[in-house]
């Protein structure tokens, strides 16, 4: 059994395995749509929010209905994840019922207790560490627009958890990876030292330096969910960091634009870029759905190479 809980947790061979699968489904969805409905018949995935969600919410849900399984969504109200029951309560609960479980959560420290406790798959759905989900629909957009050999990722903004993943990720494909943040917001030294010993990485203050030369440029919102109360600290720190028409202009001309959404247009990123021709954000939105139905075939199934 295994867990999908960071980027770490992938070999070289399954990280291509499950860019290769993306493609796979992608096109069966629209060529055998009633064939891949047979892929995960009678198979039952939880979904554990403690941080709510459109794209984690649909994607999921759609995706296990498209491969022919039944999501079952848990509320906050309904699990309270370490108050009303303790996580390894509920996992061993979840377990007993269900094939797998996707968890939303505030901490890694709460999916990392759910894997440890889980007699079946658990799959990180958000936590404050990492977004492994969402880097692998970023570099499933970034194949299909651009390709990985060669090409640089630039991230300009907080060195959060989308940070993280995407920058492991990155360079387990050999793709040159560049950030750019505030002194006091870069990406945590850990994260820094496993994408080194993968690839290329710059981290830098100045998002100029970053974006030079990028074949992707991306972006992501100041204040994540539950940091709420550090909103105009950060307001008053990013502006120089915003996804402007002038900062896109240091990449590659033909650049695509990214970002993994919700995003506060005039905030992170204007208005004219997100909507610009190198906006591949509702593409990359639309990958969530595919990359998270590999991930699913993965750990739900013998589909492992």
């Amino acid at each position: 059994m295994k867990h999908f809980l960071s980027i770490n947790d992938l070999s070289r061979d399954e990280a291509n395995f499950l860019l290769a699968e993306t493609a796979r489904l992608k096109v069966e969805l629209l060529e055998h749509r009633a064939r891949q409905r047979e892929t995960l018949a009678g198979k039952t995935l939880a979904m554990v929010f403690e941080k709510p969600s459109l794209r984690t919410r649909v994607s999921f849900d759609v995706g296990m209905s498209q491969l022919g399984g039944h999501p079952l969504y848990l509320s906050p109200a309904e699990i309270g994840l370490g108050t009303r029951e303790s996580i390894a309560d509920v996992a061993r609960v979840l377990s007993r019922m269900c094939d797998g479980i996707m968890a939303r959560v505030f901490e890694h420290e709460t999916v990392a207790e759910l894997a440890q406790y889980a007699t079946v798959p658990v799959i990180n759905g958000l936590c404050d560490r990492e977004h492994p989900c969402q880097a692998l629909a970023d570099l499933v957009t970034l194949r299909e627009h651009k390709g990985l050999e060669g090409a640089k990722v630039a991230y300009v903004g907080d060195g959060n958890n989308v940070c993280h993943s995407l920058m492991l990720l990155c360079t387990k494909f050999g793709v040159t990876f560049a950030a750019a943040s505030p002194e006091d917001y870069a990406p945590l030294p850990e994260y820094i030292e496993a994408a080194r010993r993968e690839g290329e990485v710059l981290i830098t203050t100045d998002p100029r330096e970053a974006v030079t030369g990028a074949d992707a440029v991306y972006t992501d919102v100041w204040t994540s969910m539950g940091q709420e109360e550090e909103s105009a600290r950060r307001n008053a720190v990013f502006p120089p960091y915003q996804l402007n028409s002038e900062l896109l202009a240091c990449a590659k001309p033909d650049a695509i634009v990214l970002h993994d959404l919700p995003a506060h247009r005039g905030e992170e990123i204007t208005d004219d870029v997100m909507e610009s021709p190198q906006s591949r954000i509702f593409d990359q939105a639309e990958n969530r759905l595919h990359a998270q139905k590999a991930v699913l075939v993965w750990l739900l199934t013998d589909r492992r190479e």
